[in-house]
């Protein structure tokens, strides 16, 4: 019998790692705007940004890096400098994390001492633990402007929440779903599924 759950778990575990190889779906919650004219091709663009983020230019290269991917998907190139760029980007993501309280619920159970039914049909004392993980909650923001006028002519956001943190494939995938629909204007707020292959 031992031996038998040992391979059971083995086989488990194998596939637990498989599946993390394999294909992911990000799910985010998608709003987005759009004044962009209808007879307008997205061509190329710079990536603009605000003095608060000019002063973190680490944290910002990642999110630029991030959200390349999805302008190109959406039919824009990056221009090879700012001044000839048809538009300007700007990339924003925030990342909260959460830990909940065990006695957020004052009715569920929590975990401690307790007393319980034994199998024999009397009662005895017992210990239960519980542990509720954080939760992190994620959201992008991206913002395209005519870069001669300074028109805001796209405005979308993506957010979602997990027991994961998340890494840059993650803020990827949420800046795809972000422009999933662009130019069109689209139901406010959508759900947008973005799948992943990779580790």
């Amino acid at each position: 019998m031992i031996k038998v759950f040992a391979i059971a778990l083995s086989l488990l575990a194998t596939g637990f790692v498989a599946g993390c190889a394999g294909i992911r779906t990000v799910d985010s919650d998608v709003s987005s705007y759009t004044q962009w004219p209808a007879d307008r091709k997205p061509t190329t663009y710079a990536f603009e940004r605000l003095p608060s983020q000019q002063a973190q230019p680490q944290i910002q290269d990642s999110l630029e890096a991030a959200a390349r991917d999805a302008l190109a998907k959406a039919g824009f190139t990056e221009a090879a400098s700012a001044s000839s760029a048809d538009v300007t980007v700007q990339v924003g993501a925030r990342i909260n994390r959460y830990d909940r309280s065990p006695w957020d619920d004052p009715f569920w159970w929590r975990g401690g001492p307790y007393w319980h039914p034994h199998r024999l049909g009397w009662w005895g004392p017992g210990l239960g633990m519980n542990y509720s993980a954080p939760r992190y909650e994620r959201e992008v923001a991206l913002l395209i402007r005519d870069r001669k006028t300074g028109q805001a002519l796209y405005e979308a956001r993506a957010s979602n929440e997990s027991i994961s943190s998340g890494d840059s494939a993650t803020l990827a995938a949420m800046f795809e779903a972000a422009l999933k629909d662009f130019p069109q204007a689209a139901v406010n707020p959508r759900r947008v599924s973005v799948q992943l292959s990779g580790k």
